[in-house]
């Protein structure tokens, strides 16, 4: 399904500008130059001469920025910045005067897309879900995919390797003996390398679990500006707020992750040498901007990060996926346009609308037929359930696809040249962090979707109580027009609808009420009855194993995978509901070939089609790490141990469900 999709997309952006799919009524030559946008950065990615002969440099500019921002020799002294360095980057004219230098170095990285040290994300506030807040959490990568791995001797071994190869070749390509390097000569340090391993692996000690960075419950821990600053002093966090944010925005508190992660953070920071902090950040770069860049100094993190993916080390995508998927990143909703006109039909999304409406009825169904729940939180949960907004296919507001001069307008502070790779990222990450900080200090944009249209995929947003299916999950063989037997599109993409009305209620979902704001709205007999099953999912997942690092089992992880697996359960149980009611209208026919096999049983095929696949060993463990799904294999085996109607379509002997919640 995905390839048939990267296919699409690659016909359409290596294929001349054309009017024969239009769909959307708009000036032609508004269109022709929303395609000539996103084909140029298309093209510029697919230009890998060009940026072969450029190497290392467009790295190493960003690096002697970052050198010049953060001298080794004293950086907590004011910070002066030179003219041409504010010249060369127009993002410098943020930077103050009378900061750290480290402070404002996290300001510059910050606004060209670079995580360290903590992670800034702007978005609806839990507990007032109209007005936007800023979150502040642990990154959730150290450096490595996951906290996991700094406990892997041999990682830790090649990794630190890694560091010091690329550091080391970086420094011979900028000639270290020239003034605007002189700093980072000092990165040839072995003693140094190892210091920005164990550095990030005190980060990773303090990070907290991948199921606790998942909870509300405990990220949710409001702060004032100047609590926030006092927990980690260093960062001058009221310098980075007003610099990347709008004027005159005072905000009344941000939402702190992890308070704990930021004072021991700050006790990291004192106890470290200015010439391991600035490795640390030199580091972070690299790592961020690696991809963008096609030099042989950059070559033994590729071998290294293709190692720890299971693959091999010199294994090479094919660079039409790879420009596609910047592409998306990049113009997402210019290349969501072009692939609705091309591949997604107004019916499709009356179908799927269909879909989900019959879903949601049959949900309420099931909702007041939980004795395990009050009578008031039912019908609280009914309400919840009439007031979730359905976005299917494609968003029509903020930015509206159908409208050309709207999408130009969204883009137009990004600049993209055919032949200028490197700026163009640049200027698309600069692009989207002044879009998110900008959403400071107004009313939360309901409207807004979180993924692009050719996305195979589909959301549950507790605080705006939206599901949303981006038109390339709606696609066979998950997706059918009604002239396919629908029972297939109800196996899949019903079940997957159901799946994400599920969260609705699910461990994280149970926490939003109907207007999608955080408040305990389940009374504490309801609460202790959904702990009660909920634990038999924790348990039953638990028992599912992938090979470990050490060759021993690797257990799922129940808690961190249990919202997703409510969800299936429930998922999977209303879509067949609501297929056995659409069939009553208007009978599907079986399949050629199949007949052997009933209507009921080819739905739960379709459903088990839609998530066979097989993970690299590696993948899978880095997945059991930070996933909150279990593998897919384990999707399959576990929602059907747990749905009663399948056991009942192939006349299981057992026929009650290992665990059942709806």
């Amino acid at each position: 399904m995905e390839e048939n999709l990267q296919q699409i997309l690659r016909h359409l952006l290596e294929s001349p500008h054309t009017d024969n799919h239009r769909s959307f009524e708009t000036s032609s030559s508004t269109e022709k130059r929303l395609f000539e946008k996103v084909q140029d950065a298309y093209d510029a990615c697919l230009n890998e001469g060009e940026i072969k002969e450029l190497g290392s440099e467009p790295l190493l500019d960003i690096l002697r920025k970052v050198d010049r921002l953060f001298p080794a020799a004293n950086p907590q002294e004011d910070l002066e910045i030179p003219q041409d360095l504010r010249d060369q980057h127009p993002m410098t004219d943020i930077l103050h005067m009378d900061e750290s230098h480290l402070s404002n170095t996290i300001i510059y990285l910050e606004s060209i897309g670079v995580t360290a040290l903590v992670s800034f994300s702007i978005g609806a506030d839990d507990k007032d879900p109209d007005s936007t807040v800023l979150l502040l959490t642990p990154p959730r990568q150290p450096g490595l995919p996951s906290k996991e791995y700094y406990e892997n001797e041999g990682v830790i071994k090649d990794y630190s390797r890694t560091i010091g190869q690329v550091l080391e070749a970086l420094l011979l390509e900028a000639n270290p003996m020239s003034l605007s390097l002189k700093d980072l000569s000092f990165l040839r340090s072995e003693g140094l390398v190892k210091s920005i391993v164990d550095f990030e692996s005190r980060l990773a000690q303090v990070t907290p679990n991948s199921e606790d960075m998942e909870d509300v419950t405990k990220y949710y821990n409001p702060r004032s500006l100047e609590e926030t600053d006092s927990l980690i002093p260093q960062l001058s966090i009221p310098n980075i707020v007003r610099s990347l944010s709008p004027e005159g925005y005072k905000p009344a508190n941000l939402i702190i992750g992890s308070p704990t992660y930021l004072t021991t953070l700050s006790s990291i920071l004192q106890d470290t040498t200015k010439e391991s902090l600035k490795a640390y950040l030199v580091w972070k770069t690299v790592q961020a901007y690696a991809h963008a860049v096609e030099d042989e100094a950059l070559k033994p993190l590729r071998r290294f990060n293709n190692q720890l993916q299971g693959k091999d080390p010199d294994a090479v995508e094919e660079r039409w996926r790879t420009c596609i998927k910047l592409a998306d990143d990049g113009l997402g909703w210019i290349l969501s346009r072009f692939f609705v006109e091309k591949a997604f039909s107004e019916n499709a999304k009356n179908f799927g609308d269909e879909i989900v409406s019959r879903i949601k009825e049959q949900f309420i169904i099931k909702l007041n037929a939980a004795s395990w729940m009050s009578k008031e939180v039912r019908k609280l949960g009914v309400e919840k359930v009439h007031n979730i907004v359905q976005k299917i296919g494609y968003p029509v507001k903020s930015p509206d696809l159908r409208n050309a001069t709207m999408l130009e307008e969204y883009y137009k502070t990004v600049n993209i040249s055919r032949s200028g790779f490197f700026d163009n990222l640049i200027s698309i990450a600069t692009f989207e962090v002044h879009r998110e900080w900008f959403a400071l200090g107004k009313p939360t944009d309901r409207d807004e979707w979180g993924m692009t249209v050719p996305t195979v995929n589909a959301y549950y947003n507790p605080a705006g109580n939206e599901i949303v299916f981006p038109g390339g999950v709606m696609q066979a063989p998950v997706f059918y027009n009604p002239s396919i037997p629908i029972y297939l599109s109800y196996g899949a993409f019903g079940s997957v609808s159901g799946h994400e009305l599920s969260h609705a209620f699910d461990s994280t979902g149970r926490h939003y009420d109907e207007t999608g704001n955080y408040t305990e709205w389940w009374d504490n007999t309801t609460v202790e009855s959904f702990q009660s099953k909920a634990q038999c999912f924790i348990d039953q997942y638990h028992e599912f194993t992938v090979p470990g690092p050490d060759g021993n089992a690797l257990h799922v992880n129940g808690r961190l995978t249990l919202g997703e697996n409510i969800a299936d359960a429930g998922g999977l149980s209303a879509s067949f509901a609501a297929w056995k009611q659409a069939e009553k209208t208007k009978p599907s026919k079986l399949l050629p070939g199949l007949q052997h096999l009933t209507k009921d049983q080819v739905f739960f095929i379709s459903y088990a089609n839609w998530w066979c696949g097989k993970d690299r060993e590696e993948t899978a463990i880095e997945r059991i790490y930070q996933d909150p799904h279990a593998p897919k294999w384990a999707r399959i085996l576990g929602t059907m141990a747990n749905s009663r109607e399948f056991k009942q379509s192939f006349h299981c002997p057992i026929q009650e469900p290992t665990c059942e919640l709806w």
